[in-house]
């Protein structure tokens, strides 16, 4: 097992480095993707690169073109790098760090699923992003139809990288912030079992949040249609699965 960490970074250049000294300490080679960035946020990420070139590794994406974008770009870096797994992270550090080692044991364990992180929500995360979970869980469980998948928007995850390989050179993946849901379902179909690692989610260091309610709340609502039909189809493979 061969682990990286991706982390996709848009605008985030005051929680950025606060993250990045956080994971220097876990010695896993990082991949850190600019989606794009505004200068100062690009500048901050190039200083970060060159001081820590021994283990940080910064692609540069000439436009923003979404979470899901930049993290497929990470994906195809780390798989050409002979990378087996890999560990995705947000930029506004909205994740528990403390918990690597949690993920990185249930991936040994479990090398060919993908362990994802449900979130504990505190007191820091709006009640809206609360009941948007829950939306989008019950989606998944029509779109699975299953219990497997306990949170969906979670991005804090180990991927085994020889089914992402497989994924995302066949099927298009959302290229925003419908992604998390969009390859987590897919991967699902495609005979990728779930591991569930409760983790404690916090509002970002720096208070900035991409999630646009309507824009992209639409576009997950989309993702969830289009995934629907894709169930459809799949019923009686989803059943032989349970059955199994």
């Amino acid at each position: 097992m061969k682990t990286c960490i991706i982390i996709p970074v848009y605008n985030h250049e005051h929680a950025i480095p606060r993250v990045i000294s956080r994971l220097k300490g876990y010695g896993i080679y990082c991949l850190l993707v600019n989606d794009g960035s505004s200068a100062a946020c690009s500048e901050v990420l190039e200083a970060c690169a060159r001081q820590e070139s021994g283990w940080l590794t910064l692609l540069n994406r000439a436009e923003n073109g979404g979470k899901g974008a930049a993290v497929i770009d990470g994906f195809n870096a780390a798989i050409r790098l002979g990378y087996t797994h890999a560990l995705q992270i947000d930029a506004d550090g909205q994740h528990n760090i403390d918990d690597i080692p949690r993920f990185l044991e249930a991936g040994r364990l479990n090398p060919e699923a993908m362990i994802l992180g449900q979130p504990v929500f505190d007191e820091s995360v709006p009640i809206s992003r609360m009941y948007g979970h829950s939306l989008t869980n019950l989606c998944i469980v029509i779109n699975t139809l299953s219990l497997a998948i306990a949170d969906g928007m979670c991005g804090f995850r180990l991927y085994p990288l020889a089914a992402v390989d497989k994924l995302i050179s066949t099927t298009p993946i959302g290229q925003g912030m419908n992604y998390d849901v969009d390859i987590a379902v897919r991967l699902y179909w495609q005979g990728v079992e779930a591991i569930n690692l409760p983790t404690a989610v916090h509002y970002p260091y720096d208070g900035v949040s991409h999630f646009r309610l309507w824009r992209d709340n639409v576009m997950i609502a989309k993702t969830h249609a289009k995934l629907f039909f894709g169930m459809l189809i799949r019923i009686p493979q989803l059943l032989l699965r349970h059955w199994r």
